[in-house]
């Protein structure tokens, strides 16, 4: 049985910020994200949006049934369309990622297993490759949807840098945010985010990338790219998860609150591991509002990349949690008031066809500038989820005291 949900405690942690933070700037900026006020009024969001339906080739061999399968995005398109949203974004094309630019952050190892495994040289032993590495598949179409997939983050990321787009989506798969230093995992060839977010810091400092903030709101944790930049202070990486105290996927131990960064990056790694499944929009909700908002205000990033997995959403064979559309949007809503609205998506997991659909679209409706009213029913977070951010808030309380707004925070 689970936790039965309650009202916010007042925590007794001195450490620990109340739950109604003071007033001052941290709270103005909570308030501009509430109103999706990240677009000077009168213009109109440049929202671009990435389709190619060349990344759908990549499939399971011999059409075995997967969750992680092309109708992911044809599904999505399908509703954008239906909508009238995707005609109102500006149409992005993709383009395979330089080599140099994905060797930042993967080994020259990987890169040539994930360029050689679709050749005929790997005919014949495409599937005993696979099977070497954790919840892996290829085919004759992996390779070139990696590279793409790969690409059209940086392209996007690269716009929305550069201030030709306000925001933007990136409609891409395979995934990324499991993919490792040296081996794919996870459904994931290459790390998407993690490239684009290199790519940004090391390959043009003449677009004024100093901060970046990296969101992961996947049902499952985003274990490579948490390794990706550990020790690295430029990226501050947030992760929202289920952790079941281990058991849920990926299963290993650094999904947890206690693992903070190391070195230069000591403090820019937040965990936030939901102990167990049904979490809705209020568990998430409170995270957004209690975690990192305050986090993002004293960080204070040029430019969000959102590993926009779906996995959480109501449905959803894979995360067993209850996310909804209105809710998905809501999250977005609240991210809009940093970086100047400057948010890219680049999608994650999510396999019930219908819920990765609509919340995906209700989120680029948001980029849209469309008038957002939260309809969803109103639910109290699970008492876990409270003593979950209390611990998160003990461990990076000396991170928070660091910055010009500690002051609100901290006291």
């Amino acid at each position: 049985r689970l936790p039965h949900r309650d009202a916010p405690p007042q925590f007794s942690t001195p450490l620990c910020p109340p739950v109604s933070p003071p007033p001052g700037r941290g709270d103005r900026r909570r308030r501009m994200a509430a109103a999706g006020a990240a677009t000077p009024v009168g213009a109109a969001p440049r929202v671009g949006l990435l389709y190619d339906d060349r990344m759908c080739a990549h499939a399971t061999p011999d059409g075995e049934k997967h969750p992680e399968n092309p109708e992911r995005l044809r599904a999505i398109r399908r509703k954008l369309d239906a909508e009238g949203v995707a005609s109102r974004c500006v149409d992005m094309k993709a383009k395979e990622a330089k080599e140099k630019y994905i060797a930042s952050v993967h080994t020259p190892n990987h890169i040539k297993l994930i360029r050689d495994i679709s050749s005929k040289e790997y005919d014949y032993r495409r599937n005993k490759t696979a099977r070497k590495f954790n919840s892996i598949y290829f085919n004759e179409g992996s390779s070139e949807s990696a590279f793409l997939a790969a690409g059209s983050v940086i392209e996007v990321a690269e716009k929305v840098a550069a201030g030709e787009l306000s925001s933007a989506i990136a409609l891409v798969r395979p995934p990324g945010h499991h993919a490792e230093h040296n081996e794919p995992m996870g459904f994931c060839l290459f790390n998407n985010v993690a490239i684009a977010a290199n790519y940004l810091l090391n390959e043009r400092p003449d677009l004024g990338i100093n901060k970046i903030l990296i969101v992961d709101w996947d049902v499952h944790h985003g274990n490579g790219t948490q390794k990706m930049f550990y020790s690295d202070p430029r990226v501050l990486f947030f992760s929202v998860h289920r952790f079941d105290y281990g058991s849920f996927y990926p299963c290993e131990g650094d999904a947890s609150h206690c693992f903070i960064g190391e070195g230069a990056g000591e403090g820019y790694n937040i965990n936030v591991p939901w102990e167990h499944g049904k979490c809705s929009d209020a568990d998430y909700v409170a995270a957004w509002d209690h975690v990192l908002l305050p986090i993002a205000e004293a960080f204070d990033p040029d430019i969000i990349l959102l590993s926009a997995g779906f996995d959480a959403a109501m449905g959803d064979p894979l995360g067993g949690c209850c996310i909804t559309p209105d809710g998905y949007a809501l999250l977005l809503t609240k991210l809009l008031g940093f970086a100047k609205g400057r948010i890219v998506m680049a999608l994650e997991g999510g396999y019930n066809l219908k819920s990765i659909a609509n919340s995906l679209c209700a989120c680029t409706k948001v980029l849209l500038g469309d008038n957002f009213t939260y309809n969803s029913p109103r639910m109290q977070p699970f008492e876990s989820t409270w003593r979950v951010i209390q611990m998160v808030m003990v461990c990076n309380v000396l991170f928070l005291c660091n910055f010009s707004l500690a002051i609100n925070i901290c006291n």
